[in-house]
């Protein structure tokens, strides 16, 4: 059995890996644009699936996207233990957030074969397709698939700002693979990520032990109004979207608010048209999500912030067409995997917390499906979508310890 507690990554080699992957897509102010399936994200695909195989590992994608990297065990009958994350990232992102994942699964599987263990049961790195839903407008795109929570014909019809769908960007670079996306046996999942708040950095604490992910809800809304003269149309006569956007956009706050620092409430996208400095808007479309950690919390948003919508949409002479797109549940994920993630950070002497994770991943919806737990490091003032999102060196070799630790405890575990 082997004893994974003595075995040491390589952390030079971590973040030099780290900054190579975030060339791919560079922007000027220090993050990455790697959206996802389009040119620069194959590139980011090209350079993990060469370092996959410089590392001995055999590569598979199946058709969404999803790329597969396998280790063998010495019992390969045996279901694997699987981790990774997504290189997929928001226009203006960091570099860090989903590729720490995805290079520190590459670097646990370096380290084994330097240190020439072979394990138990197979180890398998994936990269998921889609995470961030920037693109699309669906968030965990492939992990959705795999994962049995939506089909695949209705993921593969999305389509993007110019009309392209989920199933011709595939296409245009070469992601879709020949293997069914649907789920096979496996005997765990664990997904290292950047915190993304601010609450590790804030109480010094090295690593959170995540023991689940807040329910989440996204809702896509159009407002219709009458897009009319702004010089000649006087107040009375103005059905003004713009104006009745701002007004459930407040909305939207206020429900977040009532809920303490547990609720969140987001409109992060408004398309305005026909987006005229002189033109009273006649329609705007806009996305919004609400998320807490409690189900009945959100099962009451559902239900009530459509009609509040509705009547503040009513007052000013506006129609309003509002759809939930996207829902997740409140997952607790699973108790012996936390565990195995409590006992390394005992182990290795890093301060640690337990928490529920604010941000959906992959791991939400693998979750569903098998065995799962997450790892997050902190990041610098809690930043994250943003090209100033930063790490240390020193955080991500500890999240990345980690991580090896509980591969090699659940992959080498008995029976």
């Amino acid at each position: 059995m082997v004893q994974s507690s003595n075995y040491r990554i390589d952390g030079k080699r971590l973040w030099d890996t780290l900054m190579a992957m975030a060339t791919i897509g560079a922007t000027p102010k220090g993050g990455v644009n790697r959206v996802t399936l389009t040119e620069v994200d194959r590139s980011g695909r090209a350079q993990f699936a060469l370092w996959c195989k410089q590392a001995g590992l055999t590569l598979r994608s199946d058709s969404m996207g999803n790329m597969f990297a396998r280790r063998p065990g010495r019992d390969n009958s045996r279901p694997p233990v699987l981790f990774g994350s997504h290189l997929d990232s928001q226009p203006t992102g960091g570099k860090f957030d989903g590729a720490l994942g995805v290079i520190a699964g590459l670097e646990v599987m370096r380290t084994l074969d330097d240190l020439g263990i072979v394990t138990e049961a197979p180890v398998e790195l994936i990269n998921w397709t889609d995470e961030e839903g920037s693109r699309f407008g669906r968030a965990m795109m492939g992990s959705a698939v795999w994962a049995g929570v939506h089909p695949e014909a209705t993921i593969k019809s999305l389509r993007d700002a110019e009309g392209i769908t989920v199933a011709e960007a595939l296409t245009a670079i070469g992601a879709e693979g020949a293997e069914p996306a649907t789920h096979t046996p496996a005997d765990s999942y664990f997904e290292l990520h950047i915190e993304q708040g601010p609450i590790l950095e804030r109480e010094a604490k090295t690593i959170g032990i995540v023991t689940g992910a807040q329910a989440q809800v996204w809702f896509d809304a159009t407002l219709t109004g009458q897009d009319s003269h702004a010089g000649t149309t006087p107040p009375d006569a103005r059905r003004d979207a713009l104006a009745g956007a701002a007004e459930i956009i407040l909305l939207v706050e206020r429900i977040m608010r009532a809920q303490g620092n547990a609720g969140r409430g987001t409109v992060g996208r408004l398309t305005v048209h026909p987006n005229s400095p002189n033109v009273v808007p006649g329609e705007i479309r806009f996305g919004c999500e609400f998320r807490h950690p409690d189900d009945a919390v959100i099962a009451t948003i559902v239900d009530d912030f459509p009609k509040r919508a509705a009547d503040l949409a009513a007052a000013r002479g506006l129609a309003l067409r509002i759809t939930p797109v996207f829902r997740v549940a409140a997952t607790p994920f699973d108790a012996d995997c936390i565990d195995l993630v409590r006992q390394a950070c005992a182990r290795l002497g890093y301060p640690a917390r337990e928490m529920v994770s604010g941000a959906g991943h992959d791991a939400v919806h693998v979750a569903t499906v098998i065995p799962t737990a997450m790892i997050f490091t902190p990041c610098k003032d809690g930043l994250s979508h943003n090209e100033a999102e930063s790490i240390t060196p020193d955080e991500a070799e500890a999240g990345t310890q980690i991580l090896l630790d509980v591969v090699l405890a659940r992959a080498n575990r008995m029976g």
